[in-house]
């Protein structure tokens, strides 16, 4: 059985991209080339009509994952109206000032998702010991748990990976993401077990022009999603499930 393939967008194109290449299951963000943020509802319904399933992220600003109350209630009303809209599930996270896991806001998205599959996103990758924090993801109710194992990159991250994968057992399942590629995707899941794994599958666009530049509209060029890597990545983990 091949790992399942989920490609994370920010727009209309890249959804249809995804689909088209062969994708088991999007990532809706928006604004990617800031670790991804929630997206608009328009967006969402346009990938939800696709019929391929859609986790969405829940992400209020841009930063780092300690929250205030405010944030905290945002998000709950957020994931009640991607629920209300159909939504497959939803993708959070959040930590306390001394860099663990906050496990009461966490547990407010679990009783506000419902029925939705729930995912940890990789704030968990900031936490000084990942492993350990798989039991209380666990322990809150989380369906899956994205991460590149503590490290920039999936690859360098495998050995956390591993022991991830370990500590959740079947109780959850382990996303590995961050420099997924058709290169090193075959390697990623042989090393630690993974059952699903997470990439862009994309490339950078053109420059902005010096006007968008200078008015702070743009800091470089936006990555798009490209259906031909979404399909060598879907080749890739077949090939492997194949061999298994």
């Amino acid at each position: 059985m091949s790992a399942i393939l989920e490609i994370c967008v920010d727009d209309a194109a890249g959804v249809d991209a995804a689909v088209a290449g062969g994708a088991d299951r999007i990532e809706l963000c928006s604004a990617l080339e800031l670790g991804g943020l929630t997206p608009s509802a328009a967006l969402l319904d346009h990938a939800l009509r696709t019929g391929c399933p859609v986790h969405m992220m829940i992400r209020p600003r841009a930063g780092g994952f300690v929250y205030s109350e405010d944030d905290v209630a945002l998000m709950v009303e957020e994931i009640g109206a991607a629920g209300a809209r159909g939504v497959d599930g939803v993708v959070v996270g959040a930590l306390r000032p001394d860099g663990e896991l906050d496990r009461e806001a966490l547990a407010r998205f679990r009783d506000a998702a419902g029925e939705a599959v729930i995912v940890l996103h990789r704030a968990i990758d900031l936490v000084a010991d990942p492993v350990a924090a798989v039991g209380q993801a666990i322990a809150l109710g989380y369906d899956k748990i994205l991460s590149s194992g503590g490290a920039a990159t999936a690859v360098e991250g495998m050995t956390t990976l591993a022991a991830m994968v370990a500590a959740a057992g079947e109780r959850l399942s382990i996303i590995a993401g961050s420099g997924i590629s058709p290169d090193n995707v075959e390697r990623i899941v042989a090393a630690t077990g993974v059952r699903e794994v997470h990439g862009s599958a994309s490339r950078p666009g053109p420059e902005p022009d010096e006007a968008t530049l200078r008015l702070g509209f743009a800091a470089g060029p936006r990555r798009a999603t490209d259906r031909a890597i979404v399909q060598r990545l879907r080749t890739a983990l077949t090939k492997k499930g194949s061999e298994t």
